[in-house]
C-alpha cells in the first residue's frame, strides 16, 4: 500500500478509489462513481513503466487494469500521473519485487494506425483515403449501437442537460440548416456527411437539393440506401469524392457545411481545403465549419504520442481557432460568426459512452474485446478533454461576397432562433 500511498499521492480520490487483485480496496472502504481494478501484481508496471499516455491507455485495453462506473472520473487522475510521468517511472521501478510478473505488451497486437495505413506522405489523397477507412469502415452495426437515430456522428446541440441524444441531434440539423439559412430549390454541398444525416434533414425540412461527399464506401452505402428509404433520391445524392475534387463535377453550391471533416484536413492543407471550398460556392454563398480545435488549457504533455491518434483518429488533426479562421480569410471568406459548443460535445459523448456501456454485449457481435475497450477509452477520454476545456467546437460562418462585396445576411441572428417552437 504504500507505494500505492507514493504513486497517487498528489491525486484527488473523491471520485476513483481502487480495488486489488486481492479485492483489498483502496484508500478505504468507501464507495466512489469510478474503481480502477488492478489484475495484478504486475498492473501498475504495465501502466506507469513505458511513461507515456499510449502506454497508460494500452494496459487498460489489454486490460491489465479496468474502469468500472464512471470511467471519465478516472481521467483527472490520468492527468495528474502524465504530467509527472519520469517520478513515477523511477517510483514503479524502485517497487520491483511488487512488479516482479510484469511483461510488456507488444503493441502488435492491436489494431494499431501503423499497421493499417500504407506509408505516404500524410494528408495526400491515398492516405487521407486509408485513414477515412481505418476509422469509419469499421461497422456501421457497431456505430448504431450507441449513435442517435439518425447515425449522426458530431456534436449534438442541447437546450438542457436532460436532453435526450436523439432530440438534440435533431436539434442540431435545424440549427445549421437554420444557420446556411437554407432556401426551397438552392443546391448544397455537405464535405464529409458521413452516413446521410444531415444531407437527408435539409432535403426533407427545407427543400433544397443535396450533395453530400464522402471517402468512406461503408457510410456511402448505407447514405445511398437511407436515402433510397425515404424517398429522395430525385434530390440528396452522395458521392465518394475528396475535398480536393469539389470542383470536379464543374457545380458550384449556393451553401456549402462541413460537420467534423475539417479535423482530417491538417494545419498545413487548411489554405487549400478553404480555397476550394471558396471556388465551389456561388458568390454571395455561405459556408459552415463545424470543426474541434485546440483550446486554451493546455494537456498534459503526450510528445510521444496520443493514444487516438495511434489507434483511433491516425492524422487527426485541430489546429486553434485563430490557424483555420486566418485560412479562411486568405481563401476570401468573410468570417461572420463563430460560436463554441464546447459543453455541448462534453453532453454528447456523455450519451455516447453511456449507450456504449449498455450495449457491451451486444457490440461484440460486430467488434472484439479489445476494440471495444478502445472506444470506451476514446470516448471517455474525449468527454473529459471537452469538460475541462483542452478541446473545444467551433461553428464558424463565412461568407462570399457577391459582386459588390456584400454578403448580404440579415442584420441579426433573430431568424437561427424562430420557427417551429424547436428552440
Amino acid at each position: 500500500m504504500s507505494t500505492l500511498d507514493e504513486i497517487f499521492a498528489d491525486c484527488s480520490l473523491e471520485r476513483v478509489g481502487f480495488r486489488l487483485w486481492s479485492g483489498t480496496r483502496w484508500p478505504d472502504e468507501r464507495p466512489r462513481p469510478a474503481t480502477i481494478v488492478l489484475r495484478s501484481p504486475s498492473s501498475l508496471a504495465q501502466m506507469f513503466l513505458p511513461g507515456t499516455e499510449v502506454g497508460l491507455a494500452e494496459a487498460y485495453v489489454h486490460n491489465d487494469f479496468d474502469i468500472e462506473g464512471d470511467i471519465e472520473a478516472a481521467f483527472d487522475i490520468a492527468d495528474s500521473l502524465l504530467a509527472r510521468r519520469q517520478d513515477l517511472k523511477s517510483k514503479v521501478k524502485l517497487a520491483g519485487a511488487l512488479f516482479a510478473q510484469s511483461e510488456s505488451h507488444g503493441a502488435s497486437k492491436l489494431r494499431t494506425a501503423a499497421a493499417m495505413i500504407l506509408p505516404s506522405v500524410p494528408h495526400s489523397p491515398e492516405r487521407d483515403r486509408n485513414v477515412t477507412r481505418f476509422h469509419y469502415n469499421l461497422s456501421n452495426d457497431f456505430f448504431r449501437l450507441w449513435l442517435d437515430q439518425r447515425m449522426i456522428y458530431s456534436c449534438a446541440y442541447f437546450g438542457s442537460p436532460g436532453d435526450s441524444v436523439d432530440h438534440a441531434q435533431e436539434r442540431k440539423l435545424d440549427y445549421v440548416c437554420r444557420k446556411l439559412r437554407l432556401r426551397p430549390g438552392q443546391l448544397i454541398l455537405d464535405i464529409g456527411c458521413g452516413w446521410g444525416g444531415l444531407v437527408i434533414h435539409a432535403v426533407k425540412h427545407f427543400g433544397v437539393r443535396a450533395v453530400g461527399i464522402n471517402l468512406s464506401e461503408r457510410q456511402i452505402e448505407l447514405a445511398r440506401a437511407r436515402i433510397a428509404e425515404t424517398g429522395l433520391q430525385d434530390s440528396a445524392t452522395i458521392e465518394l469524392r475528396d475535398y480536393r475534387e469539389i470542383s470536379s463535377s464543374g457545380e458550384t453550391y449556393d451553401a456549402i457545411v462541413s460537420v467534423g471533416m475539417s479535423e482530417h484536413v491538417g494545419r498545413d492543407r487548411l489554405p487549400n481545403y478553404f480555397e476550394a471550398a471558396y471556388a465551389a460556392l456561388k458568390p454571395g454563398g455561405v459556408f459552415l465549419n463545424h470543426a474541434i480545435s485546440e483550446s486554451v488549457v493546455a494537456r498534459p504533455d503526450n510528445r510521444d504520442g496520443s493514444f487516438i491518434d495511434h489507434y483511433v483518429f491516425p492524422d487527426g488533426d485541430m489546429p486553434p481557432l485563430p490557424l483555420l479562421l486566418k485560412a479562411a480569410e486568405a481563401a476570401g471568406f468573410e468570417i461572420r460568426d463563430v460560436e463554441n459548443l464546447r459543453e455541448h460535445y462534453a453532453l454528447t459523448l456523455g450519451h455516447w459512452l453511456n449507450r456504449l456501456d449498455a450495449h457491451h454485449a451486444a457490440a461484440l457481435a460486430f467488434v472484439d474485446e479489445v476494440t471495444f475497450r478502445i472506444w470506451r477509452l476514446y470516448l471517455a477520454g474525449s468527454a473529459h478533454a471537452f469538460c475541462r476545456n483542452h478541446l473545444a467546437i467551433f461553428q464558424t460562418l463565412l461568407a462570399k461576397g457577391d459582386e459588390k462585396g456584400q454578403a448580404n445576411l440579415p442584420l441579426t441572428r433573430d431568424d437561427w432562433y424562430r420557427g417551429n417552437g424547436t428552440y
